[in-house]
């Protein structure tokens, strides 16, 4: 199973367009590229093929990934934190506010995380998918899990 699989199937189940869905997909797997460890986080990539290219093209930490306005008080408020805490806390932070920004309730997000996640275990393992969801404890309380 690859990317393009996975996007496939959250789209159907959580009722979004292809482009929408492309989007949340990325920005999730950019936020565990970021934040999971390291050698977990690179068998994962490696076990989905196209994974770590869709994470690229929706990186939670390029300049402006999170703002569609392109500034702002929260995106100010983001780069702030992000510089204080450190990239991980960032990365979550940015990735957030981009699935928000997404124009999905939260509703939205934690359907098409949980199919996200099903679709991962399905195609790395639960093991290895649960080890590094477990790496980001705060996504995966924004996702609903």
């Amino acid at each position: 199973m690859d990317v393009q699989d996975i996007v496939n199937t959250v789209s159907a189940k959580a009722g979004l367009d292809q482009a929408v869905t492309e989007k949340v997909v990325g920005t999730i797997f950019s936020v565990l590229e970021h934040e999971a460890d390291g050698t977990s986080a690179s068998s994962f990539f490696a076990r989905i093929p196209g994974a770590d290219a869709l994470a690229r093209k929706y990186d939670v930490m390029a300049a402006g990934a999170s703002s569609g306005s392109g500034g702002g008080l929260l995106s100010s408020l983001q780069g702030a934190l992000g510089g204080v805490l450190g990239e991980k806390t960032g990365a979550l932070i940015n990735g957030i506010a981009a699935l928000k920004a997404s124009g999905l309730d939260m509703a939205q997000i934690q359907k098409a995380g949980a199919t996200l996640v099903q679709q991962a275990e399905a195609a790395a393992g639960p093991d290895l998918t649960n080890q590094v969801l477990g790496s980001v404890p705060g996504l995966k309380g924004h996702l609903g899990l």
